[in-house]
């Protein structure tokens, strides 16, 4: 059952003092009216009225903009509105995701005044070259900064990057990463960069200065990022921009999305690709040539392992000539599993001898 509801509250381009060229905020987020305190109660009130787990942790977020970037009234208007469920203990906790250059010691005392837990900061890229070119208007000094400050004040420190910027390529991505452990976050999250009308890097597309990486290119960079972060004990919550109305395949009319890797289950992609990796790794363990397998895990994880459209089931088939049992149990691990052989080549051919005898 799940543990943990997040109630999203956009706040679209509110408190953000440029466009940087790959965002048009209003589509992201599929929102386009200003948020109103009143907003905030009735988005939260909707959200409570449907959870199911009353052990499960709650917790408002503010998402989209620039949330410190908004006049301080503005931010005590919605944060008050958050803050009235927390004193009464309908949710646990609220978090806001903002600028690195919007983060200062007034700030900070603001958001602890209301009981903010987590801020996510907006980095992209360690390189200061390439923030120039997608127009963020900071450097990594200000993220350095802002992180040092924060963790100072006792918050929770996420961390936000995209993969596919202008000029990026995946060596400047793994070495965003490793800027980005030095400063040790808690939580990350990784948006490969999808072109949005609107946007800049629209025209950039449009006339030929700006190719998209495809989705294959944009899955493995991911999964090598996932792969170092959890070395790193540093939890990655989220792949791919939440699908929308508006964020949605670039294929269907109303679709914000121009190009880029965009797909409807990214986060589960690079999931179902770690988890086919560590099959292959057990299997390739065993001394002897594998015919069958049985993959025992818990239910939760099944989906990732026979993956996008059985698509790990068919590569393991393609590839090894490796067929898989699926056993779900309960008491295992989420993220763990047991595999055993139930038949070898071995086995196989002598089935196949006995049955030509007879």
């Amino acid at each position: 059952m799940q543990n943990q509801y997040i109630i999203p509250i956009f706040v679209p381009h509110l408190g953000c003092p440029n466009d940087c060229v790959f965002c048009n905020q209003r589509s992201i987020s599929g929102k386009t009216k200003q948020v109103t305190s009143a907003d905030v109660k009735k988005i939260i009130h909707e959200y409570l009225e449907t959870f199911k787990n009353e052990d499960a942790t709650k917790e408002v977020a503010f998402f989209g903009g620039s949330f410190t970037g908004i006049e301080p009234e503005k931010q005590e208007e919605l944060l008050q509105a958050a803050y009235e469920y927390v004193e009464n203990g309908d949710i646990d906790s609220i978090r806001i995701s903002t600028r690195p250059d919007y983060i200062d010691k007034d700030t900070l005392k603001r958001l602890k005044k209301y009981k903010v837990k987590t801020i996510e900061l907006g980095v992209q890229s360690s390189n200061d070259y390439i923030l120039s070119i997608a127009k963020r208007g900071h450097t990594f000094e200000d993220v350095k900064k802002a992180s040092k400050l924060i963790k100072r004040y006792g918050f929770n420190l996420g961390h936000q990057m995209m993969v596919g910027l202008p000029d990026s390529t995946k060596l400047d991505e793994l070495n965003t990463a490793k800027d980005l452990a030095k400063l040790k976050p808690k939580m990350m999250r990784i948006y490969p960069v999808l072109v949005i009308k609107n946007t800049k890097l629209a025209e950039m597309y449009e006339s030929g200065e700006y190719i998209p990486i495809s989705l294959e290119q944009a899955i493995e960079t991911c999964k090598e990022l996932y792969y170092f972060f959890e070395k790193k004990h540093i939890n990655i919550i989220r792949m791919g921009l939440q699908n929308t109305d508006l964020i949605s395949n670039p294929e269907n009319i109303e679709s914000e999305v121009l190009a880029g890797p965009y797909h409807e289950a990214f986060g589960q992609l690079v999931e179902s690709r770690i988890w086919y990796d560590s099959i292959v790794n057990k299997i390739k363990q065993f001394n002897v040539k594998v015919k069958e397998v049985e993959i025992e895990l818990n239910p939760r994880d099944v989906n990732h392992v026979i993956g996008h459209k059985k698509e790990n089931v068919q590569k393991l088939k393609d590839f090894y000539d490796v067929d898989i049992k699926i056993v779900q149990n309960e008491k295992k691990m989420p993220g763990k599993f047991d595999l055993k052989i139930l038949k070898t080549f071995s086995d196989f051919y002598e089935e196949n001898k006995n049955a030509v005898k007879k």
